[in-house]
């Protein structure tokens, strides 16, 4: 059998559907939902700001590095001089507690590690559990025993606490955003591995698996060109729900003075200085924790956007509606079916299926007339 006989049934549509309609219909079903939409607009801005954060500084004239001891009042503790935390031309969001570094320089620095961690981290993790995933459940009894107790090992471990003893080992000489993304990514694979194993098992059953293995592709390959595509829908999802917790991870163990450390900059080691000063300079404590707040719940939402993008079972609810009138238009649509096909099983068209009217059998004999017989009328004249 042929990979062009074999692509149609293996993407689940049918042979006369472009390839190119699945990415449509997802744009299509991802439009249809506005709060995913600016999710991925606030998600794209982000990006955008992290990727640019050398060209903004520059425009700003200022670093994320840089001590300004005279803008802050070592009389008063190192609050920083001037109103709104020291706000004016040269430093848009005012300046740092103590060190007097640039904070919109921090900040827009600090993206760039806390979503390149939590990108890079959730790369790994899919990598690691696609792997395992795949290898379970293609391999033997034994090969499918020992990686899924693997998978089970690495699910029960704490990840906070494996993740704290693990940093607090390595020497302060490796890059701490390269040694936390590694450390979230190898412990925090077993959940998707486990998604991985459990679809591998339904779709390897499918004709089109059936006929490529008996036209004499290996595992792998069977891997490759049929069941990859049937996973993408899957581990994308997991994968989109994945980058707001790991954002979080890097946060908390930032936080906690195990993860990033300074002078480089991050939400959550900004978070971890903050929090005296909440009262003498909130913008301090605000500005990190605003913008971790507004990046996980961005990309929550939008991870649940491409969840119901992806999902078949949502196709007919969006093209009908997601509100109360889309599931009373389903429901009577569903009605008018069931009663068309009620119809047809008695041989009479759906106009002489009027409610309350008899419905003459598939014979075509008149129904019973309903009341007293002729005969029951005789009986009561002669009594």
């Amino acid at each position: 059998m042929t990979e062009a006989l074999l692509a149609p049934h293996a993407a689940g549509t049918d042979s006369t559907v472009p390839a190119a309609s699945g990415a449509r219909q997802f744009w299509w079903r991802l439009r249809a939902q506005r709060p995913a939409l600016v999710a991925a607009a606030v998600v794209a801005l982000l990006v955008l700001v992290a990727l640019l954060a050398p060209v903004l500084t520059a425009l700003e004239g200022q670093d994320p590095t840089t001590y300004h001891p005279s803008l802050v009042d070592s009389a008063r503790g190192g609050v920083p001089v001037g109103t709104l935390g020291g706000i004016d031309g040269s430093h848009w969001l005012g300046v740092e507690p103590q060190t007097g570094r640039d904070l919109f320089a921090r900040l827009v620095y600090g993206a760039r590690v806390s979503l390149g961690v939590a990108l890079s981290a959730t790369v790994i993790e899919v990598v690691i559990g696609v792997t395992v995933g795949l290898a379970a459940a293609l391999g033997g009894r034994w090969i499918d025993q020992l990686l899924s107790r693997l998978t089970e090992i690495t699910i029960a471990m704490p990840l906070m606490i494996m993740a704290l003893a693990l940093l607090a080992v390595v020497p302060d000489g490796v890059p701490r955003p390269v040694l936390v993304t590694f450390v979230i990514g190898l412990i925090a694979w077993g959940f998707i591995a486990k998604l991985v194993r459990a679809h591998t098992l339904t779709l390897r059953e499918l004709d089109h698996v059936a006929a490529a293995r008996l036209s004499g592709w290996g595992s792998w390959r069977i891997a490759r060109r049929e069941l990859l595509p049937g996973l993408a829908a899957p581990v994308i999802t997991y994968a989109a729900l994945l980058v707001p917790g790991n954002i979080g991870v890097e946060a908390a163990l930032s936080f906690l003075g195990v993860g990033v450390k300074p002078p480089t900059p991050s939400w959550g080691q900004m978070l971890t200085a903050a929090d005296v000063w909440y009262e003498a300079a909130p913008q301090y404590l605000l500005l990190p924790a605003g913008a971790l707040f507004v990046t996980v719940l961005a990309l929550t939402v939008l991870g649940d956007g491409v969840r119901v993008a992806l999902d078949p079972r949502a196709a007919s609810r969006l093209r009908i509606g997601t509100g109360r009138k889309g599931e009373a238009k389903a429901e009577g649509a569903e009605t008018l079916n069931s009663d068309d096909r009620d119809g047809r099983s008695a041989g009479v068209p759906r106009s002489a299926a009027a409610p309350g009217s008899p419905v003459a059998p598939a014979g075509g004999a008149a129904a019973p007339a309903v009341g007293p017989s002729a005969a029951d009328s005789r009986k009561e004249e002669g009594a």
